[in-house]
């Protein structure tokens, strides 16, 4: 006696033409996303170009949302005082909800992913949330915090790094080599170089703000002022309430530093100068687009070009980093110490020179070590699962 066949799987429904067509009738398009793509794998599943460019052009939407929310955040907390549902915590927590929908999709599909990729974008998105209600719970406790160096806010931006960590590594994993690929990681550094960056906004943005309190043109409302006050902080206090040294150390040794592994990861002649100058040119956009809407504007860390210029330069002509570092930390100084007369800088303590100096020395020379390890020769390589089933064909 015969058994009876298997029942056969439903047919994947008819994809759209185009893109316009399939928004035009966004139902039928998630239907077909749904039916084509959201079917269990393990990572390491097979993915093609076309699937792999739509997956991390969807990455690259997210991030450029959350990028957008988190700068206008800067200044809104320079303006006003706090708000759980203001216009960019909103426009920060849609790109989030999309980075959480697209992890979603990696976990379950396992598409343009191996394991150490998805175990970073699970890792860092699920920092990320729990940081979220920490950092609530310390505002109604504690009331404002503008600081971008607090321990809450630390949390976000290291679960920020972590998923961006997963992304570039799936991405550099699975793209063919080409012009796709280098854009693509290019853009992915982009986010990543901000983020780290980010916390210097504080800074960047304190000392303009403070210079228009003092010639009594502030942008702050009234009630942000009187919080201030309130809780005892004079207006210098409350706008650059960290040490002068943390500025210069935090944009050589952390900013510079994440140029370095860019530059030595994408290997493009210019990789660092090409991310410094985008991020300069969109912080420059911002802050036109903030002074025309009566939001504070920022200085720009300009001499994150000159560092840029200097780390390609250097890793083209194959420089040890420790004896680099303390060139390119020298001519950051020299750049910025005119900046400084000119008001375009927040304030920097220069004897912190030698002792950043030494750091970023001591960091990129341990990056060129790492470079030749084995371990870093192991993490090249794709940790991938066993095959997982393909999706039914129409």
């Amino acid at each position: 006696m015969s058994s009876a066949p298997a029942p056969a799987a439903p047919p994947v429904p008819a994809a759209p033409g185009t893109l316009r067509a399939g928004l035009a009738h966004p139902i039928a398009l998630v239907r077909w996303l749904w039916a084509g793509y959201m079917t269990p794998g393990r990572p390491g599943r097979a993915t093609d170009q076309t699937e792999l460019r739509w997956i991390y052009t969807a990455w690259l939407a997210a991030f450029l949302l959350k990028m957008l929310g988190s700068s206008w955040d800067v200044s809104w907390h320079f303006k006003w005082l706090r708000d759980d549902l203001a216009p960019p915590h909103l426009l920060n927590t849609v790109g989030t909800a999309a980075v959480v929908v697209l992890v979603l999709f990696h976990s379950y599909s396992g598409y343009g992913v191996d394991r150490r990729a998805l175990r970073l974008m699970q890792a860092g998105i699920g920092l990320f949330l729990i940081a979220v209600p920490i950092d609530i719970v310390n505002h109604r406790v504690n009331g404002l915090d503008i600081t971008s160096w607090s321990p809450s806010h630390a949390l976000l931006y290291i679960g920020t790094a972590i998923m961006l960590a997963g992304a570039l590594r799936g991405w550099w994993l699975y793209a063919a080599p080409g012009r796709t690929r280098d854009l693509v990681s290019l853009g992915l550094w982009l986010f990543f170089v901000e983020n780290v960056l980010f916390p210097n906004q504080h800074q960047e943005y304190g000392v303009l703000s403070l210079e228009a309190y003092e010639a009594g043109l502030t942008t702050a409302e009234p009630s942000l002022l009187d919080f201030a006050a309130a809780q005892g902080q004079t207006p210098t206090m409350f706008m650059l309430p960290v040490p002068s040294w943390v500025h210069p150390a935090w944009l050589v040794c952390a900013g510079l530093l994440a140029l370095v592994v860019a530059r030595k990861v994408v290997r493009l002649r210019w990789t660092a100068t090409v991310i410094a100058v985008v991020y300069l040119g969109y912080r420059g956009v911002m802050w036109l687009g903030l002074s025309a809407t009566g939001f504070p504007p920022s200085v720009l860390p300009v001499v994150l070009i000159l560092g840029a210029v200097l780390i390609d330069v250097a890793v083209t002509r194959r420089i040890p980093g420790w004896a680099a570092a303390l060139v390119v930390t020298a001519a950051v100084y020299a750049l910025a110490f005119p900046l400084d007369a000119l008001g375009l800088l927040p304030p920097w303590d220069w004897w912190s020179v030698l002792p950043v100096a030494v750091g970023f020395a001591v960091l990129w020379g341990g990056v060129d070590v790492l470079e030749r390890s084995s371990w870093l020769a192991r993490w090249r390589v794709a940790d991938e699962t066993a095959a997982a089933p393909e999706r039914v064909a129409a």
